[in-house]
């Protein structure tokens, strides 16, 4: 039988933590492990996950034929997954295809970099050690973001397909830091009166930049980002933000390389 960990019971050694999506799922293994008419089947990161994900891009690509136009840039924020691989595997595979090739850009958080500075190796899904490996870019099963990060996406590894994808050279990745980001949320909001949830506020932003490039060189693109949710539920980090409570931080490579010490030992590449 699995031996249960309590893997919630982790605040005497981050007593200021808020969590993580590994910590989450490692808890839901253990509620369905106790309980023999529960089953539980973990999202995000997960191929099925994604794969039904994917009705998001195939529908702008209807948009887009209605509208006789194609995105040259696609943009998702990138905290598992699957958010970032709904919107952008359509295209992607329109592309290898045959068809055209936008540039793809996932966008993450820089206090949880897993696609910019995590370690393509097999690891574990969650924080107890209780899923199947998987081979994933990762900051280390171990890895807990900071407590001030309020920015959303609090994942330590990124999905196998999008990692892949990244490995292949299919999409690019970038970061972001939360004061920015929330600054474009709310630049957003004001213009068109939807408050983006901070997991949204990533490709927000991104999208804002590659306008301003293109705005710089003269040049005329089509850019295609994905707002995946609204910030309803999320008005206390604006007011921090607003307040000046909220702090960027970039997730030192000291911290990331201890993390990642701890990878198990099993075909890492």
């Amino acid at each position: 039988m699995l031996k249960l960990k309590q893997a919630g019971r982790f605040w005497e050694q981050f007593p200021d933590s808020r969590g993580s999506l590994g910590i989450a799922i490692s808890e839901a293994v253990e509620v369905a492990v106790k309980d023999p008419r529960t089953r539980y089947c973990l999202g995000s990161v997960l191929n099925h996950v994604m794969l039904h994900q994917t009705i998001i891009g195939l529908e702008a690509i209807e948009q887009f034929k209605m509208a006789e136009d194609y995105p040259d840039i696609v943009i998702g924020c990138t905290g598992g997954g699957s958010n970032f691989a709904g919107i952008a595997f359509p295209f992607i595979g329109a592309g290898l295809r045959g068809g055209p090739k936008p540039r793809i850009l996932a966008v993450e958080p820089a206090a949880c970099p897993s696609l910019t500075k995590g370690k393509f190796a097999y690891d574990y899904g969650d924080t107890a050690k209780l899923t199947p490996l998987v081979k994933m870019h990762t900051l280390g099963s171990t890895f807990m973001p900071p407590a001030f990060h309020t920015g959303g996406l609090r994942y330590h590894g990124m999905a196998p397909m999008v990692s892949h994808a990244l490995d292949l050279g299919l999409i690019e990745a970038t970061h972001i830091q939360q004061l920015e980001l929330f600054a474009a949320g709310l630049q957003f909001a004001k213009a068109e009166g939807i408050i983006p949830a901070p997991e949204a506020c990533h490709a927000v932003c991104a999208a804002m930049k590659e306008a301003e490039r293109c705005k710089q060189t003269g040049e005329s693109k089509t850019i295609l980002f994905n707002l995946c949710g609204h910030g309803h539920f999320d008005m206390q980090a604006y007011t921090d933000f607003l307040a000046g409570k909220l702090q960027d931080y970039e997730y030192p490579e000291a911290e990331v390389a201890m993390a990642l010490s701890g990878l198990p030992n099993l075909g890492n590449v």
